[in-house]
């Protein structure tokens, strides 16, 4: 159960570092607003990680096991990814920012993939839903740390210094990797797409109520968190007015 707590943790942190953290940077270097909305496009790959999630599930690497190997690969390269973004200059390369972004999405997103599966494998189905509520209060926990303590910090220290303590805050997710144990499971990994991709998709769709879930989930629509236009506000003030909505 600790296992999952922490592993929502390491989840959760990366995803408001490329979104409310990066923004509040880019506006305080005087990035042009246009740029700044274009950055919600290095979201994409928490969208589309279907498309290599039955890559992540076909192979597997040869340390670890087949979910902590991958997982271990994924954590370590969010790791420097986000103390890379600490390293740029949005006010004099904004599309090396974004490239770096688009990284640190990319792997979160992958270890999304790659703990969902291990939570999955690892928990008995009595305790799902616990391990589900641990998850979800360790991603949120997360979150916070990210936006508003990362907000908070960047009124005492550069962005630049903000971002490397952050890299830094992905090191409980690492050890947690190398000392979890490996799922027990009996089932084999897919030898082909086929089997990693079409056949559970048309064993999904043969589950009553399937279309209904797939379309709940297409319209679920989760609301952004308004960012003041300008910056006129200290970045606690926007924090803290963030996190009581």
């Amino acid at each position: 159960m600790l296992v999952a707590l922490l592993m929502g943790f390491s989840c959760g942190l990366p995803l408001l570092l490329t979104i409310t953290v990066l923004q509040a940077w880019m506006k305080e270097e005087g990035v042009d607003l246009t740029v700044i909305g274009m950055m919600a496009l290095v979201g994409l790959p928490y969208t589309l990680k279907f498309f290599w999630a039955p890559v992540l599930d076909r192979f597997t690497l040869p340390f670890l096991g087949r979910r902590r190997g991958w997982l271990l690969v994924a954590q370590v390269a969010l790791m420097f990814s986000i103390s890379g973004l600490g390293f740029t200059d949005p006010g004099e390369s904004p599309w090396m920012v974004a490239a770096i972004a688009f990284l640190v999405t990319f792997f979160s997103a992958s270890q999304d993939i790659i703990v969902d599966a291990y939570r999955r494998e690892d928990l008995p189905d009595e305790e799902l839903g616990l391990g589900a509520a641990l998850y979800v209060n360790g991603y949120r926990v997360g979150m916070l740390l990210a936006s508003g303590g990362g907000l908070i910090m960047a009124d005492h220290m550069p962005f630049s210094t903000v971002y490397q303590v952050m890299a830094l805050c992905m090191l409980p997710g690492i050890l947690t990797t190398l000392l979890a144990p490996e799922p027990d499971i009996h089932d084999r990994s897919p030898k082909t797409i086929k089997e990693a991709v079409v056949l559970p998709l048309i064993e999904y769709f043969k589950r009553q109520g399937a279309l209904w879930i797939l379309a709940f989930i297409f319209f679920y629509i989760k609301s952004a968190t308004p960012w003041p236009a300008p910056l006129r506000f200290r970045f606690i003030s926007i924090s803290v007015f963030q996190k009581l909505r």
